[in-house]
């Protein structure tokens, strides 16, 4: 039962002191997870679960985060809403997602659609982002408000803009938080 509620609540604690709204997307989130992967003969249930979970989440909430998403522990969410991630999306472990976001898929010339973003650990990503394709994002990267990724970005860096770039290599947590506010500052000068 510990482990149950332990996972139930991995996201609860990062999230306090964001939204009573994040923290019961997160909570919904994680509890979809387990009931959408009850065995076969709980499967109405399931069904029952997941469809109110995308009634509330999405319909009311405005936030796409389907319940089969593969998302790592201590998911961070700022101001939630207009989020949108891919059900095929990998986003690891302690990351954080702002407003306005979109993680997913891009059409490709032939009709068919790509792979989705398999994003790193402790990664940040600003408001209003878009990440498509079948790229990676590393390790500890910092995604400033407004970039546009549609390329690999390696682990460590911090990028802004439209196609996202390199502005700065970080090496530790403090000068990620400045190249963070750097790099959000540097998006807006650019939108002048």
């Amino acid at each position: 039962m510990n482990n149950l509620l332990s996972y139930l609540l991995q996201d609860w604690q990062t999230n306090q002191d964001t939204s009573l709204k994040s923290r019961l997307t997160l909570l919904l989130f994680r509890s979809a997870q387990i009931t959408g992967n009850f065995p076969k003969i709980f499967k109405i249930i399931s069904i029952i679960y997941c469809f109110l979970y995308q009634v509330i989440i999405e319909w009311l909430l405005g936030i796409e985060i389907p319940w089969d998403t593969q998302i790592g522990s201590k998911l961070k969410l700022q101001h939630g809403h207009a989020l949108v991630v891919n059900h095929y999306t990998i986003i690891g472990a302690n990351c954080t997602l702002r407003h306005s976001t979109t993680i997913g898929n891009k059409k490709l010339a032939d009709g068919s659609w790509s792979a989705c973003p398999k994003i790193g650990d402790n990664v940040d990503i600003g408001s209003n982002v878009v990440i498509l394709g079948p790229i990676t994002i590393g390790n500890n990267a910092v995604i400033g408000a407004g970039s546009v990724v549609v390329k690999d970005i390696p682990a460590g860096v911090v990028v802004v803009g439209n196609p996202a770039r390199i502005i700065r290599t970080a090496n530790n947590a403090s000068s990620i938080l400045e190249a963070e506010i750097e790099a959000t500052k540097l998006a807006s000068a650019s939108k002048n």
